[in-house]
């Protein structure tokens, strides 16, 4: 019977030290939300690294030949065929 006491007095430690790490995060977050910066959005200028992106449809970054495209049409159409 003696283990009994052992075995709830180390669970009560490894409670308390876990209210202590919440106790520690919970501080963290209040001090990193005091800290925070906001950034005014409104003033800023065109983010550079999305700038001149255009909505839609891209262009093909190269010309395919004519017969490429053909090609490409007819597999395209033979396909819905076979459908």
């Amino acid at each position: 019977m003696a283990n009994r006491g052992r075995a709830t007095f180390a669970k009560r430690q490894k409670e308390i030290a876990r209210q202590e790490r919440a106790r520690e995060k919970a501080a963290i977050r209040v001090e990193r939300k005091e800290t925070f910066v906001k950034v005014d959005r409104k003033g800023a200028q065109e983010d550079p690294d999305i700038a001149g992106i255009v909505p839609g449809p891209q262009p093909l970054p190269y010309d395919l030949l004519d017969e490429e495209i053909a090609a490409a049409e007819a597999q395209t159409a033979e396909k819905k065929s076979q459908t």
